[in-house]
């Protein structure tokens, strides 16, 4: 293989070549100053690959294409042109499914038959559905006067700097590339150098689905440095970030610091997932398991407060338990997987950590609560009880397969209870009664509330958090207004007024 190509081998068979280098003005290139970074196996903790890391000098370089594309060709191309950009690409996409999923089941960790069912699926057709959107970005006549013609129109915001993390890298791919072409921007997306290898792949079919150079640019590298030089780029007009609050922060000092950049970031939860007495309690355990182990509780939306009403707890509790026992920890590739390794030493570290705060706080452990195997980043599932509100375990984002029950008495405690936090990302409600249900859900200062359900996100639904957990929406109609701004046309149509 090429220098910035090499040949992966899949567990359980298969191979693909895989793209290292940085993808820039539609080739594969190697990073200015030659250095690499390796990518780990969470599975076995061994390297995968080495792939080419982006510095200052390359996010120049990535800036300048996309900046040449977009003052150029792109401008010229039509709405209706862009959108066939993109369903080709989503449709490249759906062709080669089974291999990207192998690709992220491979540097990821998750669940290969989950990033079949759900990942990949849910990726080209959120590219598809933004496809749809790039015809259809309308400005209006405002009528003020019989003398004047006025208008507005929507205009792309022109450099967008996209910074992605580890968790979804191909889903977070989508939703960010997805609205930002469909209005007509060009795009440098820094991918997770954790998780770098779906989203160099996706360079490959950009190529082929006939976008012109330096529309969208794929680097890796790392946040200090990368990243860092993303968001505070004199040339990016726009800066989209998912991940840590923390971090957030800094971008959005980046941001102000730099240029005023536009910026959206979509950022950390500690999200309560409620179920009341007269939830159906088979129902409600199946979507409490879900919405804390799915993807290894490395979720920004993982419903880590489980909160129970008192007539029902002790009986919940031992089902809960029960369940979460069926969860199949284990290899990813494995067809019965269900819960695969955390993504890295530092974030299995991280949350064994938080494990044993829990237990010096006085919280019990009912299930789980240590390593799972000898091999790789596997943590079993964990479920903490006896815990109070002000233990760290109950308010700080762990970001794995660990939650926290509590029981409450009353409607007005489980609201209570649900708003104490700094985040307000997403939340759940289980519950028979249609009134509860909506009393409670107007009343979580959250951004997403599901009932009777959990972790069902769909393209067309906006996403995205109140409070700490992150500044406008991603998915849906709202994601546009992201990339957009607003420009008014006033035209004098009569004579002279003064």
């Amino acid at each position: 293989m090429s220098a910035v190509h090499t040949t992966l081998e899949f567990p359980g068979g298969g191979s693909v070549e895989q793209p290292t280098g940085l993808f820039i003005n539609n080739e594969f290139v190697k990073g200015v100053d030659g250095k690499t970074i390796d990518t780990i196996n969470p599975t076995n903790e061994k390297v995968i690959c080495s792939v080419h890391e982006a510095t200052e000098k390359d996010v120049d370089v990535a800036v300048s294409a996309a900046r040449k594309a977009f003052e150029g060709e792109w401008r010229t191309i039509t709405p209706q042109q862009r959108g066939r950009y993109m369903t080709n690409l989503a449709d490249l996409m759906e062709r080669d499914a089974k291999t990207i999923a192998a690709i992220e089941s491979l540097d990821n960790g998750k669940a290969k038959s989950i990033a079949e069912m759900a990942d990949v699926p849910n990726s080209y057709n959120c590219i598809r559905y933004y496809g749809g959107w790039a015809d259809k970005i309308e400005g209006k006549v405002v009528d003020t006067n019989p003398e004047t013609l006025a208008y507005t129109k929507q205009e792309p915001i022109g450099v967008c700097g996209q910074i992605i993390p580890w968790n979804f890298p191909l889903l977070m791919w989508a939703w960010k590339i997805g609205p930002a072409i469909a209005c007509g921007n060009t795009v440098v997306m820094k991918v997770a150098e954790q998780t770098p290898l779906s989203g160099l792949y996706m360079g490959k079919l950009i190529k082929e689905a006939g976008f012109p150079p330096g529309v969208i640019n794929i680097i890796c590298g790392y946040g200090k440095t990368a990243g860092a030089a993303l968001a505070a780029h004199m040339d990016v007009d726009k800066i989209a970030f998912t991940g840590s609050t923390v971090v957030g922060r800094s971008i959005m000092k980046a941001a102000a610091s730099s240029n005023m950049k536009k910026i959206t970031l979509e950022l950390g939860g500690k999200s309560p997932n409620i179920v009341f007495d007269d939830a159906d309690i088979e129902q409600a355990i199946s979507w409490v398991n879900f919405g804390i182990y799915f993807n290894h509780g490395q979720c920004c939306c993982a419903g880590s407060r489980v909160y129970v009403q008192e007539g029902i707890y002790d009986k919940f509790l031992e089902a809960f338990k029960e369940r979460t026992k069926k969860n199949v920890v284990g290899a990813p590739h494995e067809p019965q997987t269900f819960q695969g390794p955390q993504i890295s030493q530092l974030q299995f570290d991280r949350i064994m950590n938080y494990i044993d705060e829990g237990k010096k706080a006085g919280a019990k452990v009912e299930i789980g609560g240590e390593r799972h195997g000898n091999e790789g980043y596997f943590i079993q599932p964990t479920i903490f009880s006896n815990v109070s509100e002000d233990m760290k375990i109950m308010q700080e984002e762990i970001f794995g397969p660990v939650c926290s029950i509590a029981k409450f008495k009353t409607t007005a405690d489980a609201i209570k209870v649900g708003n104490h936090s700094t985040y307000g990302l997403a939340a759940a409600v289980h519950t028979t009664n249609i009134n509860t249900a909506i009393e409670v859900s107007n009343a979580l200062r959250a951004g997403t509330v599901w009932i009777n359900n959990y972790n069902l996100l769909h393209h067309q639904l906006p996403f995205g958090g109140y409070k700490e957990s992150g500044i406008g929406r991603e998915l849906g109609e709202a994601a546009l207004a992201n990339y957009t701004q607003t420009k008014t046309v006033n035209i004098r149509l009569g004579g002279p007024m003064f």
